[in-house]
């Protein structure tokens, strides 16, 4: 399940082509392999399936080649399925592909209205015009031309094709085939030939309309006719038709063929030569696809940007390289620049110098000769044997005996020795995993030796460009410059799928694979001789890691074996992560149950080598608040007067608030340090769902404004942020402010003081007591920061804030959708204590300086110069460094609060985390679940299977429609990824494999139900039972997070054990 390349030599009239092929998988939690592919190529051929239509990974296979701006053409395969399995005739099968066409180019045409719109957006910001004015949306559409997007064979870049039997065919092949024939233009048959038009045999003219007349489609009747016919023929063993269609042709068709029991075989013989595949589809590449040369400036600049950044902004040694790409040359001048998508592993036994060559004649001979000599030996030796032996004294004997004993456990010594050091060097090279860089050239000429820079993803050419000479090669020392490195490309090959070609060196815009980078690249890196080519824009992954599981060895002592491995599983897959939790548990996150299994079995056989055990799939969830229900569990309003209180007190034991707390009516959390210096009070809030959905969207952006914040509040230079950055941040606030609004949020986006959890997570920390004011939005007004009482402990209360939103109190997972609002932080007690403190502090100062003093005079006068000449340059230091003295004044009210408890600042941090836990708990609180998107495919007699397992799983019907022309119905279903784990075996199982669903990741949804839920109204309590013993979806996952975590759990195993009796009488 990975993507492969191989490099074809193409010959299309007088011209050659050599094209680079990559292979990717189509599977939907593969689709990181396609982002790899992608990036190095110029264009991309889609494969359809003719009968299934568009699919989501056709989908995101499309939205994948719009990002990079890379042309696609599009293939549709299986069209013999629809002969022999579907049985549609030739007119159907005609609507049928129509309509697959119309899908495609509806994709394609949502792709190209967002990007117009979204451009005349942009503009309409910069050129913001002031004064009402009436709003167009079509005019930008209507300006721009789309015909070039869109597939229609027409324009020659679709294929039908059916790759198990062999044939392909475009539009210009029969054009050409009938232009001959029926003597009409090869032009208007290319335009003709697919469309609603008909020949009139009478006038033999070409005309329009064929529906309307009820006369057939001229791909039907010279195309599709001849294809259904010939299907046929062979499968009905037509004889004399087949024949006839043979000679017609010109083929050759051999016996052994012709007379094959399965007519498959004659079938693939004849169209693989009438119509073959790959003809059809390679010169639909060199004629349609750019090849090279032709990149675009627009390609060229989205690679070259980093972020927020825009090309102008770069410097002007950067943006000269674009000429350098827009060239692609292969001059020895030219800089040379690789970018490397993705380190593939492979068997050290599969490369070159491994293999074993072929002996030449003379190696041959000497072995020969070698081989002679060594017989010849033996034969003396053994005729020396059998000749009778001279007999010696009694001592010489002895001696000789011994002598020949230690010379011969010597020899079996040292070929003991011998042969462990061979077996333990070539099960070294057995075990050995090499990995080459999956790489393409963009400019220059890369040679085997060839010393080149390594770019980090966070390496910046403005800043390294002043560290480094102007004439700076990959042979001097870069040591200096972060995130770069030198390294020399050892070994070149050219990628011919398993197989692997040396080669000295490599031209622009081919793909390659390059050895030697496993110590410098991780996952994907630019290369580049010149340090000013800055790090290529990150890849863009369509899929989403979500599944995790915990690994350890069946046998502790193999731990590092399982690191070492786990290490080689992460550098080999582009999407998987490996990580470490708190809890010490070695952790694998998988984009689905599919890519799971693969990399388990990467990590048993091939990179750890030894068995492991797998945890049950960690399912990720999140944990928020709601409003107050207005209706109970059975749909009664809730009224005062119907509580219950005996069973109510049962719902506040679950959340018991310790004394010192106090919590108001309206969920306010009233706390103090427990030195009581200072005292914070908070509420929680659900925030709209609107407003979650905008942050995690927003989260990159969040991320650049929390750096340009701290960069000011610690006065660092940092490049100031380009005007588009401050236009998206500035639109992101409006949407805030349109998204909170009435009476409880006003002015609360002003107010915001930090997002969460690390900063740029989808919960909100607002600010509203008085006498402080700082928000997130410095880098759209620039405030000058303030001293107030308050700067020095504000980190403490944002870190609190970030501890609370990374681990909930029901299963300490992460928030979501969550707002706290500090409404008051009194530090008046502190205050006091820490002017007490100063002038203490000031008074043990002042009564050691005069000790000291006394002591200085009583010393000679030899030391006083000295003294002096230092007391001078202290003095002096301390002048010239207002920073060390900010610090320490700063240090000194830091420690003038430290007491038994400790440190105030983490003292304020248990406070405020402590404050949102218990402001949590006093709202509603739910779980939310991480979801599917499940699309399955399956014809009318499984429909009920398909449910039955939907509905056993949690599963959410959303759509059902039946595809035109077939019996196939698609289901769109929302599905928790928690009950996810088997599904898609199950459902094959349970319809015979009729059914199959693809699952890709979509969002994060609240679970309804309370998991701290009792009865507590009257209804409740008759429908449910004085136990509601009924199982709670929500409370089992919570508990089964808890569990897994070591956490306590509520729960009774046995709640009422009676002895079982049997009534019956014994007879």
């Amino acid at each position: 399940m990975k993507s492969s390349a191989i490099s074809l030599h193409f010959e299309k009239g007088d011209q050659e082509y050599l094209i680079n092929l990559i292979d990717s998988p189509g599977h939907v939690d593969f689709s990181s392999e396609v982002s790899t592919a992608v990036r190095l190529c110029d264009g991309c051929v889609i494969v359809l399936d003719a009968v299934e239509g568009v699919c989501p990974q056709t989908q995101a296979v499309l939205r994948q080649a719009w990002l990079e701006n890379i042309r696609p053409v599009l293939v549709i395969n299986k069209i013999d399925r629809l002969i022999v399995e579907v049985k549609l005739t030739p007119q159907e099968a005609y609507s049928h592909l129509k309509n697959i066409l119309e899908q495609v180019n509806a994709i394609t045409g949502a792709l190209f209205t967002s990007k117009v719109l979204e451009e005349r957006a942009e503009k309409e910001t910069e050129t913001s015009v002031h004064g009402d004015q009436v709003y167009d949306w079509s005019a930008g559409l209507e300006d721009t031309d789309d015909s070039h997007l869109y597939f229609s064979p027409d324009l020659g870049n679709v294929v039908f094709a059916s790759a198990i039997d062999g044939w392909g065919f475009g539009i210009e092949h029969f054009a050409k085939l009938y232009s001959q024939k029926m003597g009409i233009k090869h032009e208007v048959l290319l335009k003709t030939l697919w469309g609603d038009y008909y020949l009139n045999t009478k006038a033999k003219k070409i005309m329009k309309g064929d529906q309307s007349k009820g006369k057939k489609p001229l791909f039907v009747q010279l195309v599709l006719d001849n294809i259904w016919s010939l299907y046929e023929a062979v499968m009905k063993r037509d004889k004399e038709k087949i024949d006839k269609i043979v000679t017609s042709l010109g083929l050759k068709i051999g016996a052994r063929e012709s007379r094959h029991a399965d007519p498959k075989v004659h079938l693939n013989a004849i169209c693989s030569q009438w119509l073959p595949i790959s003809q059809a589809v390679l010169s639909m590449v060199c004629s349609k696809l750019p090849s090279p040369l032709d990149i675009t400036a627009e390609r060229v600049e989205k690679l070259m940007c980093v972020g927020a950044r825009t090309f102008d902004s770069l410097l002007p040694e950067t943006q000269e390289l674009k000429k350098v790409f827009m060239k692609c040359s292969s001059e020895d001048t030219a800089p040379v620049i690789v970018f490397v998508s993705k380190m593939f592993a492979v068997d050290a036994k599969t490369l070159l110098r491994n293999k074993p060559r072929p002996l030449t004649q003379e190696e041959i001979a000497q072995r020969r000769e070698l081989a002679r000599r060594r017989h010849a030996e033996k034969l003396i030796a053994s005729e020396r044997r059998e000749l009778p032996e001279q007999p010696l004294s009694g001592n010489e004997a002895e001696l000789t005996v011994k002598t020949g004993e230690t010379k011969g456990d010597e020899q079996v010594l040292i070929n003991q020795t011998e042969s462990m050091t061979l077996k333990t060097v070539k099960q070294e090279t057995d075990n050995k995993e090499s990995f080459i860089a999956f790489a393409r050239v963009f400019s220059g000429v890369v040679r085997r030796g060839q010393k080149i820079f390594v770019l980090g993803p966070k390496y910046d050419p403005a800043e390294s460009l002043n560290k480094l000479p102007s004439d700076c090669s990959a042979a001097d020392d870069i040591s200096s410059v972060p995130h770069m490195a030198c390294c020399i490309l050892e070994n070149l090959y050219l990628l011919m799928g398993r197989e692997l070609e040396d080669l000295e060196e490599v031209p622009s815009g081919n793909v390659l694979g390059i050895g030697g980078l496993q110590e410098f690249v991780l996952k994907s890196a630019t290369l580049s001789t010149s340090p000013a080519c800055p790090p290529f824009t990150p890849l863009n992954f369509e899929a989403t890691p979500i599944v995790r599981v915990a690994i350890e060895p069946k046998h502790p002592s193999e731990m590092p074996q399982l690191v070492r491995g786990m290490k080689l599983l992460n550098q080999a897959d582009p999407c998987v992560q490996v990580l470490i939790q708190e809890t010490g548990e070695h952790v694998l996150v998988t984009a689905g149950e599919v890519h799971l299994q693969r990399c388990l079995d990467d990590l048993k056989e091939r990179f750890a080598k030894i068995q492991i055990s797998v945890s049950e799939p960690i399912i990720p969830f999140k944990e928020t608040i709601t409003r107050p229900p207005k209706v109970d569990m059975v749909n009664e309003e809730i009224g005062k007067q119907q509580k219950v209180a005996v069973i109510h007190q049962a719902k506040e034991d679950h959340n018991k608030i310790p004394e010192g707390v106090q919590v108001d009516s309206d969920g306010l959390i009233t706390m103090s340090t427990p030195n009581k210096y200072a005292t914070l009070s908070v509420r929680a809030m659900p925030l709209p769902e609107e407003v979650t959905r905008l942050l995690e969207e927003n989260s990159d952006l969040i991320r650049t404004m929390e750096q340009f914040n701290s960069s000011l509040s610690e006065d660092k230079k940092m490049h100031e942020i380009n005007q588009k950055t401050l236009g998206r941040i500035q639109e992101f606030k409006q949407k805030l402010e349109q998204n909170l609004q009435g009476r409880k949020w006003r002015n609360a986006v002003d107010q915001i003081w930090s997002f969460g959890p690390r900063k740029c997570g989808p919960n909100i920390l607002l600010n509203k007591f008085e006498g402080y004011k700082k928000s997130v939005w410095q880098c759209l007004d620039k405030t000058i920061k303030e001293v107030t009482k308050y700067r020095d402990f504000e980190n403490s209360i944002v870190s609190g804030f970030q501890l609370a939103t990374l681990s909930g109190p029901m299963c300490e997972e992460p928030l979501m959708g969550v707002c706290f609002i500090v409404e008051k932080w009194d530090m008046s007690k502190a205050e006091e204590q820490m002017s007490v403190n100063r002038q203490e502090s000031e008074e043990l100062e002042a009564t050691e300086q005069t000790k000291n003093e006394d002591e200085v005079t009583s010393l000679s006068s030899s030391y006083t110069t000295e003294s002096s000449r230092e007391h001078k340059e202290l003095q002096d230091s301390s002048q010239g460094s207002p920073d060390s003295s900010e610090k320490s004044s700063k240090r000194r009210g830091e420690n003038l609060l430290a007491d038994c408890y400790g440190p105030f600042s983490g003292q304020l941090i248990a406070t405020m985390k402590e404050a949102c836990r218990y402001a949590l708990q006093a709202k509603p609180q739910r779980l939310m679940a991480a979801m599917y998107t499940c699309e399955i495919m399956a014809t009318a007699e499984v429909l009920g299977r398909v449910y039955a397992v939907l509905s056993k799983r949690e599963g959410r019907v959303l759509q059902e429609e039946m595809k035109e022309g077939t019996d196939v119905f698609i289901i769109k279903a929302v599905l928790p990824v928690a009950e996810s784990f088997g599904f898609a075996d199950e459902i094959r199982k349970r319809t015979s494999g009729l059914a199959s669903p693809q699952l890709v990741f979509s969002h994060w949804e609240v679970i309804s139900s309370d998991p701290f839920w009792v009865p507590t109204t009257e209804e409740e309590y008759l429908h449910f039972g004085e136990k509601a013993d009924s199982e709670n979806q929500a409370r089992k996952y919570m508990n089964s997070v808890r569990k897994r975590k070591g956490l306590y759990v509520e729960e009774k195993i046995v709640e009422h054990a009676e002895k079982q009796r049997t009534l019956s009488r014994n007879k």
